[in-house]
């Protein structure tokens, strides 16, 4: 799988209303990718359908429609918003005489070019090649073996054969490092553990403000920016709150609806960040009219990775952005006064306090339950102290 290294690539969009109510705003979304890659877009096409076709997704009908728009905008580039089997990729790239892609493909190439850490580098890497792995079409010829001379030639390897080989022999390396810098991150949690510091998490949507948010806390220098996955790699640092004391704060990779598997396999040694919190700061872009389908697919994403009982608060940001003042609104609690909603602007600064004032609390509520638990540990461990002696 090649990079689109080339910013501004003429490119044109293809997207097929099967009667889905959100067609509009996946559409809007792809749109988003496509400037995330820096191409550019010189058209939209778009269809209805009841269903796939099998050997163009779209019908000859369109292939034709879609040719014909090719030629008249000199696109280089065809990119559809949904997933294609690799018969039809083959099949819309031979007919229509230029490279064609679907959305998974644009969204590892998205991350192909921010990866920056090593391990990001190897996640995205093992992510393409288990994707490209199910649609080979003689993609590494440079790395063909050698066969035979005069006399020596037989049937050997097919090219096909060779990829898959080489494929799975550079999956296998990637794993092995993989898993070596997981146990890393794992001695590293356990190193945690021992001390009890509260770990948290920064999880949402792509785009919402989590990086932008991460900085205002810790005052780190994350890359920030108002495009899809302008951060892949996770962050960790430390935020000291007073009499409390610290709380460890990670700043996660963000989701997006229809995220490949591929990616969500290879980010869950990442993403284990998440499952081992002891707290998750949801954030959500609370000017998003799509916010409620964004908030789902994150919560969605968390129970594939098992970290759908983990603790939230709901971080509601951008609200600068908003008409509404910042008031005493802006921090609802539950029946149990503790605060599960804030709404702030990590942008201005706006509600942060608010945010440090929840941290603080959930910080001591679990201290208490550590002590609480200690003390429990302790009187089966000795042996001897009575329930009334607890007391």
């Amino acid at each position: 799988m090649q990079n689109l290294k080339i910013k501004n690539i003429p490119t044109i969009l293809v997207s097929v209303d099967f009667g889905q109510s959100d067609h509009a705003e996946r559409l809007q979304e792809l749109q988003l990718l496509a400037s995330s890659a820096k191409l550019q877009i010189v058209g939209i096409v778009q269809g209805k359908r009841t269903k796939p076709d099998s050997t163009t997704y779209i019908g000859s009908g369109k292939v034709a429609e879609l040719e014909h728009f090719i030629a008249q905008a000199q696109a280089e580039l065809v990119i559809f918003n949904h997933d294609l089997s690799p018969a039809q990729q083959r099949n819309l790239s031979l007919g229509l005489g230029c490279p064609v892609i679907d959305r998974t493909s644009l969204i590892l190439d998205i991350f192909a070019q921010r990866a920056k850490s090593y391990e990001g580098k190897l996640q995205v890497e093992l992510a393409q090649l288990e994707h490209l792995a199910t649609r080979l079409i003689r993609g590494w010829t440079h790395l063909e073996r050698q066969k035979g001379g005069i006399g020596l030639r037989g049937p050997g390897e097919t090219q096909l054969e060779t990829d898959r080989r080489l494929i799975k022999k550079r999956v296998k390396i990637l794993k092995e490092k993989l898993f070596a810098l997981q146990r890393q991150r794992v001695l590293q949690r356990r190193s945690r553990r021992r001390t009890d510091i509260f770990s948290v998490s920064i999880v949402g949507y792509t785009n919402a403000g989590k990086s932008t948010l991460f900085n205002r806390l810790t005052h780190a220098h994350s890359y920030a920016a108002d495009q899809l996955f302008a951060t892949l790699d996770t962050t960790t640092r430390k935020l000291f709150l007073g009499k409390v004391g610290s709380v460890v704060i990670s700043d996660t990779v963000g989701f997006i609806r229809d995220l490949p598997p591929t990616l969500i396999a290879a980010f869950r040694a990442t993403l284990e960040e998440t499952v081992q919190a002891d707290l998750l700061l949801h954030v959500v872009d609370a000017n998003s009219a799509n916010r409620e389908d964004q908030f789902d697919e994150v919560n969605k994403i968390l129970k594939e990775i098992g970290a759908e009982t983990i603790p939230q608060i709901l971080i509601l940001n951008k609200a600068d952005l908003s008409e509404l003042s910042f008031g005493s609104e802006s921090c609802i609690r539950d029946e149990y006064d503790r605060i599960t909603r804030i709404r702030l602007s990590a942008k201005t600064g706006e509600g942060i306090e608010f945010l440090k004032q929840a941290l603080i609390e959930a910080i001591a509520e679990h201290s208490k339950k550590f002590y609480e638990k200690s003390i429990d540990t302790e009187t089966i461990i000795d042996g001897c102290a009575t329930v009334q002696e607890l007391f």
